[in-house]
């Protein structure tokens, strides 16, 4: 009910904010369009990249400091719950409202459908193909590295793609490359597939240098992932330690405190123990 209520609440701001804008009359020209196209893209690859961030914890490569030793994720109650799901479904949703404003007001609305649906079976397929290897698969490793790859090459684009919004505004930037031919155009099949990985059969100064930053944040910020989830295991492995000497400093002393004559009594099952 969390889920469905956000996802309605996001999907009902979005479309009153574009019926608005409609009637006002407020229809955006090309430059404010490719703006708000080019914010929301950029907004997008900061959540695809966490995204990023997030599918080998849920596969559990990286550590998560809420859990236990056990993968048990500690204090999070059935109203915690309801607020990320909540929350975090509000956020994505509303997201997608915003990036689909400049098309709905525009002559792309009518392939709004078909890209939900599609975008729904694939969503779906990748939810459940997660599901299914965190709960089948004795090693995750080589699904963590796909979708965890998949989703940063997306991250790019997004970042890329919307950079290059904001050039197409305020100037563009000298052209380095290009690849002659219609087979290699972006805006084409079959190359226009990996269009939203950063794909671009010519590259301004802005885009490659966008392309190469967005690149090393994400392998920075995978670092940083992987280094904090050591530093997490290695708390964990100590605890453990602890908490073992500990018990055996417990049960030195609880002996030490124990009768001599129920220490002549139980010799025979120490040595059992022993």
């Amino acid at each position: 009910m969390s889920a469905l209520w956000a996802s309605l609440a996001a999907v009902v701001l979005a479309a009153s904010v574009t019926v608005g804008l409609y009637f006002a009359g407020k229809n955006f020209d090309n430059y404010t369009a490719e703006i708000i196209e080019g914010v929301s893209k950029v907004i997008a690859a900061f959540c695809v990249l966490q995204l990023s961030g997030k599918v080998p914890k849920w596969l559990g490569l990286y550590a998560n400091k809420k859990e236990n030793a056990d993968g048990v994720v500690e204090g999070l109650d059935t109203k915690s719950i309801r607020f990320n799901v909540a929350w975090n479904l509000w956020r994505e949703v509303a997201e997608c409202g915003v990036f689909l404003i400049p098309y709905m007001l525009g002559e792309s609305a009518r392939s709004i459908p078909v890209s939900a649906v599609i975008g729904t079976v694939i969503g779906c397929a990748g939810g459940y193909g997660t599901y299914w290897a965190s709960n089948n698969m004795k090693s995750t490793l080589g699904v963590a590295f796909f979708l965890a790859n998949l989703t940063g090459w997306l991250s790019v684009g997004l970042f890329v793609g919307g950079c290059h919004e904001f050039e197409e505004v305020w100037g563009m930037t000298p052209y380095i490359w290009k690849i002659a031919g219609d087979f290699w155009s972006h805006k084409r099949f079959p190359m226009v597939m990996i269009k939203p990985f950063g794909y671009s059969h010519k590259r301004t100064v802005l885009q490659c240098v966008t392309f190469w930053f967005w690149i090393i944040l994400a392998f920075g910020y995978h670092y940083y992932k992987w280094n904090q989830s050591q530093k997490i295991k290695a708390e964990r492995a100590a605890k453990t330690v602890h908490d073992e000497e500990s018990a055996l400093e417990s049960v030195a002393v609880d002996r030490s405190a124990t009768p001599d004559s129920f220490k002549e009594d139980s010799a025979p099952l120490e040595e059992v123990e022993a």
